[in-house]
């Protein structure tokens, strides 16, 4: 029978080059302090890279840029898929995703249905996950719900014109259904914003 140690191993090759573990994943290989132990083996023999506390990526290797790390929101969309949990983006994270801020914050909120947590990456990101009102979980669209939070983050009557233009630029790739619906979740100043933009299309 092979030892936990190469049960992970294996585990880990049959698996694709950019795959996130989780402790959990090898939960039932052996005791938690003998699964970490061994984790930990494998990051400094190279197989896996530790991201976080009890999150490791077995890395896509480019042999133009070396070690090909997954984006803050795959990473997030990793842990919220280990949980079944939901996930929202908000806030500066909101406004890069639209194109309407080149910066790319250190610092990302995800309103969700999960376990609330602060998540360091690299020691120079967090991923920050907060409770949300159910309400914001039932948004329909993927646009629409970006919108809502772009709108949030610059606050009341503080749009530029261009911001305005870029946001009703985006919400055309949005279906009406989604644009009705989730107008009708967001703050009325918001929902009023959304469908003066969209009055017309």
């Amino acid at each position: 029978m092979q030892s936990a140690n190469n049960q992970i191993v294996a585990k880990i090759n049959k698996s694709k080059r950019g795959k996130i573990f989780f402790l959990k994943n090898f939960a039932f290989l052996g005791t938690g302090n003998a699964i970490r132990h061994s984790l930990s083996r494998l990051c400094q023999d190279g197989l896996l890279i530790r991201l976080s506390a009890g999150i490791y990526l077995y890395p896509k290797i480019s042999e133009l840029i070396g070690t090909v790390y997954p984006s803050i929101e795959d990473i997030a969309k990793a842990i919220a898929k280990s949980e079944k949990a939901r996930l929202i983006p908000t806030g500066l994270y909101a406004l890069n995703k639209l194109g309407l801020s080149t910066q790319v914050p250190m610092r990302v909120v995800f309103l969700t249905d999960g376990t609330p947590r602060n998540i360091k990456i690299g020691g120079k990101t967090s991923i920050i996950f907060k409770k949300t009102i159910p309400k914001y979980l039932s948004l329909k669209g993927k646009i629409t719900t970006l919108v809502i939070f772009a709108l949030k983050e610059i606050g009341k009557n503080q749009a530029l014109p261009e911001e305005l233009a870029k946001i009703k630029s985006v919400l055309a790739n949005e279906t009406t259904e989604n644009i009705r619906h989730d107008a009708l979740i967001a703050p009325e100043w918001i929902a009023e914003t959304i469908l003066k933009l969209t009055e017309n299309e």
